[in-house]
């Protein structure tokens, strides 16, 4: 079967190509496979960069780990199946910009960075929490203040980073706690928000392909025509 597969969906090319080739004399017609196949592998590295596009207009400066996710299959002679898809890791948290839905997370709390240096990502980075968590200045859980309990990572602002006690200023942090002092909030923990922009990346994907094959199985075969030997 001729299509085009991309993360769950597929775009059938049956019909065009039965069009398109219609007319062919013998000659033409045993270069279809070859010519279908680099075809198919073409459009879906034009989905790719597409679906690449689309993550660059719709996220604030997205990480390279998430715009290299987005990998293609080629079709093949044998195989006239191009593939377009999305790596598993960054496929689960990029599937509510597809589906809708909430962020997808680690867990069941959003981080919320409050005063904590980000990289330029716009991220929280890799490994921070586990610094953080090592340290004796730093408190991870709810703290009750004057809006209700608030979950996250705490700086201890009268306590050093060895555990030791530090000179006390007045009205340090905004928030005291009768047993651990003075704190800072650095990470919110929330619930999770539900997805607002969206990447139509099916919508796009189909739109490229229907409107594209046939321009590019008309350039392959004549490339494969050309090199052929009768």
């Amino acid at each position: 079967m001729d299509q085009a597969v991309m993360a769950g969906f597929e775009i059938n090319i049956s019909s065009n190509l039965k069009r398109l080739t219609r007319d062919l004399d013998d000659f033409a017609a045993k270069q279809v496979p070859f010519a279908t196949a680099h075809a198919l592998t073409a459009l879906a590295k034009e989905v790719q960069q597409g679906e690449v596009d689309r993550m660059k207009a719709t996220f604030r400066n997205p990480s390279p780990f998430t715009l290299k996710s987005v990998r293609t299959k080629p079709a093949t002679k044998a195989d006239l199946e191009a593939k377009v898809f999305v790596m598993d890791k960054a496929s689960e948290y990029l599937q509510p910009y597809e589906f809708g839905g909430v962020h997808k997370l680690n867990s069941q709390a959003l981080l919320n960075p409050k005063d904590i240096n980000l990289n330029q990502y716009l991220q929280i980075p890799r490994m921070t929490l586990g610094r953080l968590k090592g340290r004796a200045d730093i408190f991870i859980g709810a703290v009750e203040t004057k809006h209700g309990p608030i979950n996250g990572v705490w700086q201890r602002l009268d306590v050093t980073r060895k555990g030791k006690a530090k000179r006390k200023r007045k009205e340090r942090g905004g928030v005291y706690d009768e047993h651990l002092g003075a704190l800072k909030l650095l990470i919110r923990f929330g619930d999770a928000l539900p997805v607002k922009q969206h990447l139509q990346y099916f919508d796009s994907a189909t739109r490229t392909v229907n409107a594209g094959f046939g321009a590019a199985f008309a350039r392959e075969l004549a490339a494969a025509m050309a090199t052929a030997r009768r």
